[in-house]
């Protein structure tokens, strides 16, 4: 199904709690967090329901997200039954990777496709100030797990944010070398939660790419300038993988978006950054049929707004990125 823009919408993201074991300084605070009741959230046969709902109006791709979507004691399961759903072309996760030494073979074998895997320094020190209760060993065996697994391929996410890890980005775009990942830097984005840190904090995807030029030397773009999904890719000359930027703030990709998040307590989000909702839960747990969960996504697929107003100084506040799913 296309939306008022011409957009063919087909990629679903689907929030699987707010919870995360880590605390990144522009994501969530330390203390006074208040997190949605368990009973809230959309169970594993719910989310099934919806994704079946979804690809009646064209949803092809999924992307199980947080929070950190591994919390779920039900993880393995939910995969399982996204993977049932007759359509579904692929499934992904976004991760910070601590619990995939334990669990990657088994979400495999259940039906996931490949994992992004989120760590914005490869030095500890740097990495604890940012990502506060992160650790380099859990990340890098997580990674290795995922590899083990057949995750792949994988892709490895960075937030550069001024003032805490403003030295990390040559360093992980040099892991593109010698490994077949594609390492993709995200620029901040404001809405919801720690404002201040995502407003003044904020370091360009051009900014990035020229420290990372600095050290490395030239990036050469790949696919004619197009976007992989979210990201710009380019290639450090002799590297065997490939370095992203994601720039929704200074080069937004609005044009060509083609996705939808479900966030945690089943809220259909039609824009990542524009406040605007449609409440899947009620319907669900009202006995809705899954002609009127199709007719929501029409109505939301309709609703999709042309893009964000960042450049008017307008910003979603009423969800975390935790709520919603990045």
């Amino acid at each position: 199904m296309k939306d008022r823009f011409g957009r063919e919408i087909n990629y679903l993201r689907i929030s699987l709690t707010d919870r995360c074991n880590l605390r990144c300084v522009y994501c969530m605070p330390m203390h006074g967090l208040t997190f949605v009741p368990n009973d809230e959230l959309l169970s594993a046969a719910e989310i099934e329901t919806v994704v079946r709902a979804a690809v009646e109006v064209g949803f092809r791709k999924v992307r199980l997200t947080g929070g950190e979507p591994t919390l779920r004691t039900d993880i393995v399961e939910i995969v399982e039954r996204i993977a049932g759903v007759n359509g579904i072309e692929q499934i992904a996760m976004t991760t910070n990777g601590y619990r995939l030494p334990y669990i990657a073979h088994d979400l495999k074998k259940a039906g996931l496709t490949r994992v992004n895997i989120h760590v914005d320094s490869l030095n500890k020190e740097t990495l604890g100030k940012i990502m506060r209760l992160g650790s380099l060993d859990k990340a890098w065996a997580g990674i290795e797990a995922a590899e083990a697994a057949g995750l792949t391929p994988i892709k490895l996410n960075a937030v550069i944010t001024r003032g805490y890890n403003d030295d990390a980005a040559a360093e992980l775009a040099e892991l593109s070398l010698r490994r077949p990942w594609q390492i993709r830097f995200i620029e901040l984005m404001p809405f919801g939660g720690p404002t201040e840190i995502q407003l003044h904090h904020y370091v360009s995807s051009d900014e990035v790419k020229s420290w990372i030029e600095q050290k490395l030397g030239p990036l050469f773009p790949i696919n004619n300038g197009h976007l992989d999904g979210e990201a710009r890719v380019y290639r450090l000359a002799g590297a065997e993988g490939t370095v992203g930027f994601i720039s929704p703030v200074s080069n937004p990709y609005c044009d060509d978006c083609n996705r939808m998040r479900l966030t945690a307590d089943g809220r259909l989000r039609m824009c990542l950054l524009v406040e605007g909702e449609i409440n899947f839960q009620k319907t669900l747990r009202n006995g809705g049929s899954h002609t009127e969960l199709v007719s929501l996504f029409e109505k939301a697929v309709l609703a999709k707004p042309v893009g964000h107003q960042l450049k008017n100084g307008q910003f979603a506040e009423n969800r975390t990125m935790s709520q919603i799913g990045g």
